[in-house]
């Protein structure tokens, strides 16, 4: 082989990725766990404070399992198991504020 090819073939190499070792990361949801809107200790873990449903990538879920689990959610809040939204800390805020907002004018720039 030509010394240029094998310069060709040093550098084409470097611009591959490595290959490193893949860990596999363990599920949330164990075997005998049932994904079912009834289950509510399993569905509270996979919804946030505001009351949204976590993406699979923080869940750590399988796509299966996240389609069961989102699922589950929505039956449970058709259901009023759930609310749709959790906004407690919303309501505790506009109480505790009653100053009601004044519009101001901005005076105009002259031109």
């Amino acid at each position: 082989m030509d010394k240029s090819k094998q310069s060709f073939r040093k550098s084409k190499q470097s611009f591959r990725k490595s290959k490193r070792s893949f860990r596999r990361r363990l599920p949330q949801i164990r075997s005998g766990d049932r994904i079912d809107y009834r289950n509510m200790s399993l569905i509270s873990r996979f919804i946030s404070e505001q009351g949204k449903i976590l993406s699979r990538r923080v869940n750590r879920l399988t796509l299966k399992q996240q389609r069961l689990i989102t699922i589950a959610i929505k039956q449970a809040r058709i259901l009023s198991l759930l609310p749709f939204l959790n906004n407690e800390r919303l309501f505790k805020n506009k109480k505790s504020e009653s100053i009601p907002r004044t519009r101001t004018t901005r005076p105009r720039k002259k031109k």
